[in-house]
């Protein structure tokens, strides 16, 4: 079953990659194991090398790069089509409809992407067969481009660091996992790989017709060594779009009373990781405070849980189901999306 809900997207397809396959030129330690700690690898001109399969994490961003804006910071048009957005879990997101990522790329944990950097030219591939061309040789943005998913990109150095800018992107694409952009949108990049295995990336938002003003959010990326990636087409989601039917298929029975001593036992961090970057782990928080439990992910979109059963909750529109083994012992929990469920696994629990 694949999973869809705007940007959280993510496949089972570990089984079809290369695995244990030593990638060349990787330094690696005594016993065999990449040195990501080693130096990051330069070009013959100087330059640092990003060259590498990534990994990449940006936390709460996926879903919603405006988590710590004002409300006053987006345009109410904006705001009140990424709430409808979410309210639908994301049955319309592009990639429901396997459609590419577009400026959203970067923060996706869905695939791995193969950096593949030239003197004039950086080459990201992407496991869904789409691509981008960071162009290093000196043009200019185009004028007046045909839009276009992935956007136009050219970069320069400063320093150890590329700044990459691009625009002209097609507006039927997803910032994340709700809000829209204009034409107006322009994306700034910071990508500087700290050593041989890590990669510091910033994007800087800036669409006056969305946003009153821009901001800049954080993204880590994680070398994936001694693998490699293979291609994904979309077309079961594309055949089964139809059938996405999103929040109204949902019921959403009256709340009910639990015992305290039995939402204690959810507390805890719980922990997932996407099957296409499997070093990459992320973490959802479950907390009790006042006699509601909260939801956060990585102490971000702090949400209050609302009982519809013991062992069910609603995160406003979305369903969180707890399981427990044969022991009562909280296991892990499950989220439902428009086309599957979320599993994320207990890691912790309250002392």
């Amino acid at each position: 079953m694949r999973t869809v809900l705007g940007v959280f997207v993510f496949f089972a397809a570990l089984q079809a990659q290369w695995l244990n396959h030593p990638t060349p030129g990787i330094p690696r330690m005594a016993d065999g194991k990449p040195n990501v700690t080693a130096p990051a690898p330069r070009m013959p001109d100087g330059k640092p090398d990003l060259t590498g399969l990534w990994g990449m994490d940006s936390g709460s961003y996926q879903g919603n790069v405006a988590i710590d804006l004002k409300p006053e910071d987006v345009k109410p048009w904006s705001a009140d089509l990424f709430k409808q957005r979410q309210a639908d879990l994301g049955k319309d997101s592009p990639t429901s409809r396997c459609l590419p990522f577009g400026p959203r790329v970067d923060r996706s944990d869905a695939y791995m992407k193969q950096f593949i950097q030239t003197p004039g030219r950086l080459v990201v591939l992407i496991e869904d067969l789409t691509y981008r061309q960071i162009f290093l040789d000196g043009r200019e943005l185009p004028k007046d481009p045909d839009p276009s998913f992935m956007g136009y990109s050219v970069g320069h150095w400063e320093g150890d660091t590329l700044v990459v800018e691009t625009t002209g992107f097609k507006e039927a694409a997803w910032l994340d996992g709700g809000h829209p952009f204009t034409d107006a949108l322009r994306v700034t990049e910071r990508f500087h790989r700290t050593d041989f295995g890590h990669m510091e990336i910033t994007e800087t938002i800036d669409d006056p017709g969305a946003f009153n003003r821009k901001f800049t959010i954080p993204i880590r990326a994680d070398l994936i060594p001694d693998t490699e990636i293979l291609e994904y087409v979309c077309a079961e989601n594309e055949r089964d779009h139809q059938h996405l039917v999103g929040a109204v298929s949902i019921s959403k029975p009256a709340p009910v009373k639990v015992a305290p001593e039995a939402l204690a036992k959810y507390v805890g961090a719980y922990k997932f990781a996407y099957p296409e970057t499997p070093t990459v782990f992320r973490t959802q928080n479950i907390t009790l405070s006042d006699g509601t439990l909260y939801f956060d992910l990585e102490g971000k979109n702090r949400a209050a849980l609302v009982p519809v059963s013991e062992t069910r909750f609603l995160r406003g529109e979305v369903p969180i189901d707890f399981v427990k083994n044969e022991r009562g012992e909280v296991t892990h929990f499950t989220t439902a999306f428009a086309e599957g469920d979320l599993k994320s696994i207990r890691s912790t629990s309250a002392k």
